[in-house]
């Protein structure tokens, strides 16, 4: 299997969008600061994943999802949850993304 991923991080409350093989040790290398994009962001939650039977698949939902309509797509169908619950616990803005 192959996962697409959404990340929000608890510390500055953007998502990151992401793929991997493995997920649990990938979300551990974004929460231990060994992904460089994301290491000043931490720690990170998992807000939301799909599995693919490819790689392929996986990858080219993961482009999709940082363009501009996937991420207005992302918001409102697969993060819209974690949103509301950012939002009743301070968050004041629109979410931006770390890509």
């Amino acid at each position: 299997m192959y996962y697409c991923y959404i990340l929000l991080s608890s510390k500055s409350h953007i998502f990151y969008f992401g793929s991997a093989t493995n997920l649990k040790s990938r979300l551990k290398a974004h929460n231990n600061g060994k992904v460089r994009s994301t290491a000043s962001h931490a720690p990170w939650r998992l807000v939301w994943f799909g599995a693919f039977s490819t790689e392929k698949e996986a990858r080219d939902f993961e482009l999709y999802l940082k363009t501009g309509s996937g991420k207005a797509f992302a918001y409102k169908r697969l993060v819209s949850v974690a949103l509301k619950k950012d939002f009743s616990t301070g968050r004041t803005s629109s979410p931006k993304s770390v890509t």
